[in-house]
């Protein structure tokens, strides 16, 4: 690669990680194995770098990658033995209201709970839908997938999740977006 484009692709690494990573948590909801994704997604998308420059758009190709990346993962066998609880410890921020960081702590982490109950291509879809905030024809193009099944993967999925959660506090938190 020549050093131009690999300068331009440190640039993009550098500037769009964190945002990988936290798409990653959000699909497979465990810190370390999101940054082994993202580590994986920049690795084959330096390998594919000169190709990706000649298209406009590097961040759907990376949102792709990562989500493939993420599926390929969980096929793995030993993916399939291993049992989660779902609990993610978060740092403790000793500036916040301790009544508030327990409340955004529960929430966040019955959010994650109910995501993890979802089925990966439905979970897939919300991440990108709406945390990602991508529109049903951007979500299509990286799930490679119709926009109609985009519509009702999401449909489906916020279901699944209605249907795992204790009360409708956690639909009431997040906005009218989950209703």
């Amino acid at each position: 690669m020549r050093r131009a484009d690999d300068d331009r692709f440190r640039e993009f690494a550098r500037g769009n990680a964190m945002m990988l990573r936290r798409s990653a948590y959000l699909l497979c909801g465990d810190w370390h194995l999101a940054e082994d994704l993202v580590q994986s997604t920049l690795i084959k998308m330096h390998r594919a770098w000169p190709r990706v420059t000649g298209t406009d758009r590097p961040m759907s190709y990376a949102r792709k990658t990562l989500l493939r990346c993420w599926l390929d993962e969980r096929r793995r066998p030993w993916r399939r033995v291993e049992q989660r609880d779902g609990r993610v410890q978060d740092g403790v921020d000793v500036d916040a209201d301790p009544a508030l960081a327990a409340q955004q702590g529960d929430l966040r982490g019955e959010l994650f709970r109910v995501l993890s109950t979802v089925p990966p291509r439905q979970r897939a879809v919300l991440v990108l839908r709406f945390f990602e905030s991508l529109s049903v024809a951007e979500t299509a193009e990286v799930l490679g997938c119709s926009e109609g099944t985009v519509r009702s993967q999401a449909l489906r999925g916020l279901a699944a999740m209605r249907a795992a959660m204790d009360g409708p506090a956690l639909l009431t938190a997040l906005g009218s977006d989950f209703r």
